[in-house]
């Protein structure tokens, strides 16, 4: 099944990187109509935001809940069929070649084909030299490839990456899966804990299907203005 977006405003994924339900459904009210998808992270999660990813699915949001699971099969496979549940259009799950078989797998028993699930390639906060120190050769590219394939393999519903291996996963898998990219700064906006960032418009060109977008709005004074102009940087680079 594609999961390809079908407008700019789709296109945008606002993390709700913040400490509270309260202050993520005032952050909802601000940018709704300009922001595709509402992404909530381990942050929000602990702090009842899996309820609240149920209520927004409820009243017509797109959401990406962002798991990133990594256990054995069954315990993934498990997880995987109650997710199904909750009206979710993405989740992750760190791209092991048996964690995507298991949660593909559970997804078809249930019949599910809305929820796309996307393989975590290598988190755009990681280097080169985080790479080796966390035991693994470089580059960053070959590895990220090489979990793209295995994703595309599994049946993935996508991958996520960082911009900068944004166009070479593009001509790796074509179109067989979304490229969902985090690491998404505006021209001039701090890079924070990011090491691999690029700007909407880039990103966008390099062929990116799903831009992640956190800070930049968050921290923004207006944050519907900030959502409002990364759309239209997006529209510009279609």
């Amino acid at each position: 099944m594609s999961f390809k977006p079908k407008t700019a405003t789709d296109r945008l994924i606002l993390a709700l990187d913040v400490p509270t339900v309260e202050e993520a459904r005032q952050i909802v009210e601000e940018t709704k109509g300009v922001v595709g998808t509402y992404k909530i992270g381990m942050q929000l999660q602990f702090a009842g935001g899996l309820t609240f990813a149920e209520e927004l699915a409820r009243e017509g949001h797109s959401i990406f809940l962002d798991v990133k699971l990594l256990d054995i099969d069954n315990t993934i496979a498990s997880a995987v069929k109650n997710v199904a549940k909750m009206g979710m259009k993405f989740m992750t799950l760190h791209a092991y070649p048996k964690t995507m078989r298991a949660a593909v797998g559970a997804l078809e028993e249930v019949g599910n084909k809305e929820l796309c699930l996307l393989g975590v390639t290598v988190l755009t906060s990681m280097d080169e030299e985080d790479l080796v120190a966390a035991g693994y050769k470089g580059p960053i590219a070959d590895l990220v490839a090489e979990r793209a394939v295995d994703a595309s393999a599994a049946h993935m519903g996508g991958i996520v990456c960082s911009p900068m291996e944004a166009k070479a996963m593009r001509e790796r898998v074509g179109d067989k899966l979304a490229i969902i990219t985090p690491g998404v700064r505006p021209a001039g906006a701090d890079a924070g804990d990011q090491k691999r960032i690029m700007t909407p418009a880039d990103a966008i060109s390099a062929g990116a299907d799903y831009l992640v977008v956190g800070r930049p709005i968050l921290k923004a004074e207006n944050r519907r203005a900030a959502a409002e102009a990364i759309v239209a940087e997006i529209q510009s680079a279609l």
